[in-house]
């Protein structure tokens, strides 16, 4: 009896790619294997080559019939002995061209990669369920987690290797509209699960405040403006923990070297005089540099320069008057009319240049005030705005005028990545737009570096691999940008898995990000991609080469993706777990035409399908001026009780 999996054989072999001559007798349309129907010809589908003790397995990536290459002779004419034109040879009928994955000996786990070719004639047979099920089971369990299923036979289920999918970075791409946000909610959820993984740590860093709601429980939410009823958690990022050129870049904007070192220095002086924590540090204070995370006053620091570029001085007059002798007095110098404050950023006013002939005391200007301003009235600017105070008054990580704070970093820490929850939101949608992509190559670096500097500490990232999730990636990881969001993560991807630190990019625009960043990326997990850059990029960026699956991208179903990589013993097309509806980020399309539920009324109010009688924007204009949507309008004060009414007039 025929084996009714058999398809056709091989008829070339160039390389990884495999041409197979479907038989005569192969069934059009369905193929039936005890019972169960498998389509003939799909591309996307599997088939298996036996050679010897090995299955060969490989992908459909091309289909024909007639179309197959023909070989140089076959257009070769001539006559018969009748004198008649001889016709040139029939070719081929049915092909299909296969690319191969991996192979699997018989009985033992698959395993990516060849170490033989298939021969000429070798038969090629469909692969069926049974075939699925022990390619794709997980050879640990333990270290797998099923993400949904497997799209071509939905009763087998989806795995990812959660080793490789974190410390080898993965990403998750796909068009507006694929389901992309979705499918990150799902992922996440799946490979931070208590149950599973009760010390996961994950940061997601949220730019449009859109994963809030998507884990329940399972998350904590950091957020400017927080909403304490919700359980949400202020957003604080210490200032005094980025290192000297983040300080000055995200504080004063662009300053020259010759300008920033001497602020430098002075920040120096002031961290190795400081108190984190209210406890004096145990650095070394020769150890100490711009870079070391410590803390220090900035409102002090805007004061001293301040007074170093508008102080006048003041001299006796019977000393000599010249610059390179002067004496300053020690006791009302720099002379002052108001003192200021430094702590609410109220600039001291200092006496007006005087030079009077006669006068006792003659005022000059100090020796730097004819230096550049721009960055410290830049400063003075950003402490006085109020979507700053996370970053310059970060609550008991705020220091005071002698650099003491009521908290160190291990708190804050230990608050980000602890064991209170295994993910951490950090929504970002409140930050301003020209700190943002500093602020996230910030966090980046201060995750990197407390993950590096703490390897051989149980809580570093070698002993507890950390996760770190970033949203809309192609904003700010582009490989012409500016900020440094690019170089940091550009760090983690190259070095990030010998220290415990895992990158996972979103993007809707693959293109846009930095080639050298995405190409890292052990894992894809591609969703429907419409746009031909975007689906080149993953295709150079992506271990596997197969051309033919790709080139499904455009027609993938929403909430479909292809997974190739590391965290997969063989690439899959799959359909992601869709979390409950409670668990779902905010990014659905806005309805139109709002649908009508049982008993004909609509779901919820809103869209395009009634009428509005009263309209009141006051709440839109309260977030709007406030930075937060979830600001409300408080109702006015009732009005004092109207005036007695006044008595009538006398006649």
């Amino acid at each position: 009896m025929s084996d009714p999996t058999v398809l056709g054989t091989v008829e070339d072999v160039t390389g990884p790619r495999v041409s197979v001559k479907l038989a005569d007798d192969t069934a059009h349309g369905l193929l039936f294997v005890r019972g169960e129907g498998y389509r003939v010809g799909q591309v996307g589908s599997f088939v298996r080559i036996p050679a010897g003790y090995v299955d060969l397995f490989g992908i459909v990536a091309q289909v024909g019939a007639g179309a197959a290459p023909p070989p140089p002779d076959a257009f070769r004419t001539g006559l018969t002995l009748a004198g008649t034109p001889e016709a040139p040879p029939q070719y081929g009928s049915r092909w299909l061209r296969v690319e191969l994955v991996g192979e699997g000996r018989r009985g033992e786990k698959f395993e990516r990669g060849i170490s033989q070719y298939p021969s000429i004639g070798d038969s090629v047979h469909v692969v069926t369920e049974s075939d699925l099920r022990a390619v794709y089971a997980p050879g640990d369990e333990e270290s797998h987690v099923s993400i949904g299923r497997v799209a071509s036979s939905e009763g087998i289920p989806a795995f990812l290797e959660v080793n490789r999918l974190i410390s080898r970075h993965c990403a998750i791409v796909g068009s507006t509209g694929a389901g992309k946000s979705t499918a990150v909610a799902s992922i996440v959820a799946s490979i931070s699960a208590p149950a599973i993984f009760p010390a996961a740590r994950v940061i997601l860093l949220d730019l449009h405040g859109e994963y809030g709601s998507a884990f329940g429980d399972q998350a904590r939410v950091f957020r400017i403006n927080a909403d304490k009823a919700k359980g949400e958690r202020d957003l604080f990022v210490p200032f005094w923990a980025l290192n000297g050129e983040e300080f000055v870049a995200m504080a004063m904007g662009a300053v020259s070297s010759t300008v920033s070192a001497p602020i430098l220095e002075r920040i120096v002086a002031m961290k190795r005089a400081s108190k984190p924590g209210n406890e004096n540090h145990t650095v070394p204070s020769t150890d100490v540099t711009a870079d070391t995370p410590l803390p220090f006053c900035v409102q002090q620091l805007w004061h001293d320069l301040h007074c170093l570029h508008y102080a006048t001085h003041r001299v006796s007059a019977n000393q000599n008057q010249s610059d390179a002798t002067r004496t300053w007095l020690k006791a009302g110098d720099p002379p002052v009319d108001q003192v200021g404050d430094a702590m609410k950023v109220q600039r001291p006013v200092f006496r007006p240049l005087k030079d009077a002939s006669g006068d006792p005391d003659k005022v000059y200007k100090g020796t730097h005030t004819d230096q550049p301003r721009a960055h410290f009235e830049a400063l003075e600017v950003k402490l006085r705005d109020p979507r700053l105070k996370f970053l310059f008054e970060p609550g008991d990580w705020t220091p005071q005028p002698d650099g003491s704070t009521q908290a160190d970093l291990d708190s804050l820490l230990k608050e980000w990545v602890g064991s209170g929850a295994p993910v951490s939101v950090f929504d970002l949608s409140g930050i301003p737009a020209t700190i943002l992509d500093d602020l996230v190559g910030a966090l980046l670096r201060i995750l990197f570096d407390s993950s590096f500097w703490g390897r051989r500490k149980p809580e570093g990232g070698r002993s507890r691999p950390l996760l770190v999730v970033l949203e809309e990636a192609h904003l700010y990881l582009g490989e012409q940008s500016k900020s440094r969001a690019a170089p940091a993560a550009r760090r983690i991807a190259k070095e990030g898995r010998k220290w415990g630190v895992g990158l996972m990019l979103v993007s809707q625009r693959p293109s846009e990000i930095d080639p050298t960043i995405l190409a890292q990326c052990g894992t894809m997990i591609a969703l429907r991609l419409t746009n031909e850059r975007d689906r080149s990029q993953i295709r150079a960026c992506s271990s596997d080469n197969l051309e033919g699956l790709f080139g499904m991208m455009p027609i993938l179903r929403t909430g479909e993706a292809l997974i190739v990589g590391e965290a997969v013993s063989m690439p899959v097309r799959a359909l992601i777990s869709l979390p409950a509806k409670d668990r779902r980020p905010q990014s659905e399309d806005p309805l139109v035409v709002v649908p009508r539920g049982a008993g004909g009324k609509r779901i919820r109010p809103g869209g395009w399908t009634e009428r509005i009688e009263t309209e009141n924007y006051k709440a839109v204009v309260e977030a709007w001026r406030r930075q937060n949507p979830n600001a409300t309008v408080k109702e006015p004060a009732k009005a004092a009780a109207s005036a007695k009414p006044q008595a009538k007039e006398k006649k």
